[in-house]
């Protein structure tokens, strides 16, 4: 089964203790849309402007993403440049140009909208809803948000909350939107808002899942060196829903099955800058990792 995608495409500028890249392809619907890509068919709905060249669009043509929905006007591109100091368990923002961002509103070609697993990548959540309420085919539709919206549009938000199945957010996200510090508290409070599953990145200390019935809870997997961190929570949430998507299974040792292959992903992401390894990858190395997370905590009773 397709999977929508919709977010941002974007040229990111970074810098890290190991080196930097300029004006490489980037973004929210960029990282996600590549990564699910490996799992299942991928329709994306974004925009970019003029500066977004023949070698940009094959990027996503070279992974067979469905790009009608990206959409190409007059102006530039967004442009993202940050840098990433210490542990580099954060980012620091130099710059932010919205650039053709700043007025996008998603549109969905007639062949999206019998979609049946959706991302809503981190946009305002108005256009969120928007999105959500033109998907009544939507088996599962899931949705990123970040500080600003949870402090900037609380309202607009809840209201596409209660509209989606799944919420992937990171642990401060999870706490702020809760109001609770205790994240299985957190993601009790959230889960009452709507969505039903809730997903916590917490960067170096992996991942928790929270079902109705269930709590999961897997580590990071070890790397001898971080390159480049920018894109890891979009690529983990491409890779989740783009295995659900490649299944149709929507059981709880499924989503399990899930964030495995979500944290698989991201720990090649960050492994080079940008799109670098996600480009570069073959199935056997995917399964190969996978199998080695399993190992991480299998153990015998």
């Amino acid at each position: 089964m397709a999977l929508l995608v919709v977010g941002s495409v974007a040229f990111d500028s970074i810098r890290t203790p190991h080196g930097q890249a300029e004006e490489v392809l980037g973004g929210t619907a960029t990282y996600s849309s590549v990564t699910a890509s490996w799992f299942a068919p991928v329709r994306l709905v974004a925009v970019v402007g003029e500066d977004f060249g023949e070698k940009h669009f094959r990027v996503f043509r070279s992974r067979s993403i469905d790009t009608k929905g990206l959409e190409q006007v007059p102006g530039r591109t967004f442009r993202w440049r940050g840098e990433y100091v210490g542990s580099m368990n954060e980012a620091r923002t130099l710059e932010t140009q919205l650039n053709v961002f700043e007025q996008f509103t998603p549109k969905l070609p007639p062949s999206y909208l019998d979609s049946e697993f959706v991302f809503l990548g981190n946009i305002d959540p108005v256009l969120q809803l928007h999105v959500r309420q033109q998907l009544p085919k939507a088996r599962l539709a899931a949705l990123d948000s970040m500080n600003y919206w949870i402090q900037g549009t609380p309202e607009e938000l809840k209201q596409t909350l209660a509209a989606v199945d799944v919420l992937v957010v990171n642990e401060e996200e999870a706490r702020m939107l809760a109001g609770h510090h205790n994240l299985k508290k957190a993601a009790q409070s959230i889960r009452k808002m709507g969505p039903r599953i809730v997903v916590i990145k917490r960067g170096e200390y992996g991942v928790m899942l929270f079902t109705e019935h269930s709590v999961f809870c897997v580590p990071a997997y070890p790397l001898d060196e971080v390159h480049d961190p920018t894109g890891a929570g979009d690529t983990f949430a491409g890779g989740f829903m783009g295995h659900l998507a490649r299944t149709g299974d929507l059981s709880d040792a499924n989503l399990r099955r899930a964030v495995i292959y979500g944290s698989v992903m991201g720990s090649f992401a960050v492994e080079e800058f940008g799109l670098g390894r996600l480009l570069h990858l073959t199935p056997e190395e995917i399964e190969s990792r996978y199998r080695e997370f399993k190992s991480l905590t299998h153990f015998d009773v």
